[in-house]
Parts: structure tokens; sequence; C-alpha cells
């Protein structure tokens, strides 16, 4: 296995960055799980300095999703700089994002808490809660695959 992060790691657009992200309840794009063993989606909060929503990790058994079931999950917040939060177990009802310009949250969940539903895909959900604009947007990461991935010419 190649000893670039970039090689073991599969990034996926959750959701763009626009001006009021998560307006309403909103939910990134579904992603399947089947080659993973984890999965991490990091939030990023630009400027927004009172908007606070409830997150949430769902498992999905398709990619629509047809029927959906809140999972526990660990998140850690990066609120100042580069110093980082503890890392938090959540329950599946989430947690509350806090009200702040340019923090950052990354929220990992594992494979098996899906399957324990019978369900192989994930998305992360957002409730707002504090009804304020917040510049921000979503990236998952897909980690620890079950194979070796395809070698990648490094150019």
């Amino acid at each position: 296995m190649s000893q670039l992060m970039i090689e073991n790691l599969h990034l996926v657009k959750g959701l763009d960055p626009v001006a009021d992200a998560f307006a309403g309840t909103v939910a990134s794009d579904v992603v399947n799980m089947q080659g993973h063993e984890s999965v991490m989606f990091v939030i990023y909060k630009g400027v927004g300095t009172t908007g606070t929503s409830t997150i949430t990790v769902e498992a999905c058994d398709d990619v629509t999703p047809t029927n959906t079931s809140a999972i526990p999950f660990h998140y850690r917040a990066i609120t100042t700089g580069d110093t980082e939060g503890a890392v938090t177990a959540a329950a599946a009802a989430g947690f509350a994002t806090g009200a702040g310009s340019s923090e950052i949250y990354a929220i990992e969940a594992q494979a098996d808490e899906l399957s324990s539903n019978g369900y192989g895909y994930v998305r992360l959900a957002a409730v707002e809660v504090a009804n304020s604009p917040v510049l921000g947007g979503v990236i998952i990461i897909m980690g620890k695959p079950r194979h070796t991935p395809t070698a990648t010419a490094i150019v």
C-alpha cells in the first residue's frame, strides 16, 4: 500500500460551499461505505457569527435515500486556529455547532454502525437551530479502504 495519504483516502464533495449552507434542513450527498471502514465529514464554517445547527449522521438504505436511521459517531471541533478540541462521542441525536465564524468540525462514523441497521450508505444531516446565514460546506473523506487502492501514476 502506498505511503501517500492521498492514495489511501477517497474524497467526495458533500455539500458545496454557499452563503447560507445550513438553512432549514440540509443533507450531504449519500456515499456508499462498501469499500471503506470509516467516513469523515468535514464541515467548514466560514463567516456566520450566530447561526447554529444540530448535526447528525444517518445510515441510508440506498442513494436516494429511501430510508434513514441516525447513528452514533465521534466528532472534534476546531474553533480557534489549529487548536483541536477533544474527540467526543455523540449519540444518534447528534450535537449542536457553536455560534461563530471560522470553525471546523470533523465527524467520523464507522461502517459497522451502518451495518447494524442493515444499511450500506451514509450521509450527514444538519438542522438549523439559530436561523442566521453561515457560509460553509462539507467534504467527505472515506478512509480505511477494505482493499488495496489501485495504483495511480505520480506526475
